[in-house]
């Protein structure tokens, strides 16, 4: 780490990062916490709120809203800004936009002197981690997105309650775009050592249609939250603060996380979900899983459609 402290920069004060926030300060995950916002009043009542409820805590943190040049000796900063999709308007226009947004961010932060970790969380998270990738130069392995790691908690929460297990005794991972193209690679799940796809064969009462049934709503998981409330943010905020426990814990924990492919899986030079070790200098490396050949197709689908939008974004002048 760059010093004693745990530090965290929140850049965006909407109710993802609130809801990130909030998860640090109960599970007291950092030191100090740095809220910016375009709104800085915004996050100085967000830091208001917090403080307040330090007296409720175990956690000793410094919340505050700051500038850009607080992120100098942060450990990570953290990326949930971005616009909201309009209605009628394309991915790519979305994209386009949340491009400028990020261009106006990642600039100051490098500006600072930062020399950390940048964790986003912005949709389409795989395209905007390669985005911030771009902008700032860093070393791939310090960028880093949730990718698939909310999608993996969403897949092993639904086993565990098919085949009444604890979630946490449930080793099964969801690849690839956080979106319409991830996929689960069943060859690798597992009950503790058990593969489940033998547990489907072993006992009559699992039925495999079920596990394509699981896989099916954990894809459409998002798209039902957002027409019952709106918006996803309180899983996606215990993802963020998940990762960045390992990563200030220097933990090596395997994760789900957006990451750079240099040749695994036969993809390069693009960000997607992929189980990762993940510690104190980001992304120690990419754990490559024994795919069967109709998985790791699948996963270089999904992949090919990461890459062909971040193309067309740049021929469209990002």
């Amino acid at each position: 780490m760059i010093n004693d402290k745990r530090k965290v920069v929140l850049v965006g004060t909407g109710m993802v990062g609130m809801s990130y926030a909030y998860a640090l300060l109960n599970q007291n995950v950092c030191d100090e916490l740095v809220l910016l916002d375009l709104d800085k009043k915004r996050a100085e009542g967000e830091a208001m709120d917090l403080n307040h409820g330090l007296a409720f805590s175990a956690a000793n943190m410094k919340i505050y809203a700051g500038e850009y040049e607080d992120c100098k000796d942060a450990d990570i900063v953290v990326i949930s800004a971005g616009v909201a999709q309009k209605p009628g308007e394309t991915r790519l226009a979305l994209l386009k936009r949340n491009a400028k947004v990020f261009q106006s961010i990642i600039e100051p932060v490098t500006a600072s002197g930062f020399d950390g970790i940048f964790l986003v969380a912005t949709n389409p998270v795989d395209i905007m981690t390669k985005i911030t990738y771009m902008l700032s130069g860093f070393n791939p392995r310090k960028v880093l997105g949730t990718g698939t790691a909310l999608d993996t908690a969403r897949l092993r929460y639904l086993l565990g309650e098919y085949l009444r297990v604890d979630p946490k005794n449930v080793h099964a991972y969801v690849m690839g775009e956080h979106g319409d193209s991830e996929f689960v690679p069943w060859s690798q799940a597992q009950i503790a050592t058990k593969s489940i796809l033998e547990l489907c064969a072993d006992n009559p009462e699992i039925d495999r249609q079920q596990l394509t049934e699981i896989e099916k709503e954990v894809q459409e998981a998002a798209y039902k939250i957002i027409e019952a409330k709106h918006a996803t943010y309180y899983g996606i905020g215990m993802a963020l603060t998940r990762i960045t426990k390992a990563i200030l814990g220097d933990e090596n924990s395997v994760l789900t996380v957006s990451a750079m492919l240099k040749g695994e899986y036969g993809q390069t030079d693009v960000f997607s979900g992929v189980p990762c070790i993940i510690n104190k200098n980001g992304v120690q490396r990419v754990l490559k899983l024994s795919l069967t050949p109709e998985e790791n197709d699948r996963l270089g689908t999904s992949c090919r459609v990461l890459r062909e939008c971040y193309d067309e974004l740049s021929r469209d002048g990002m």
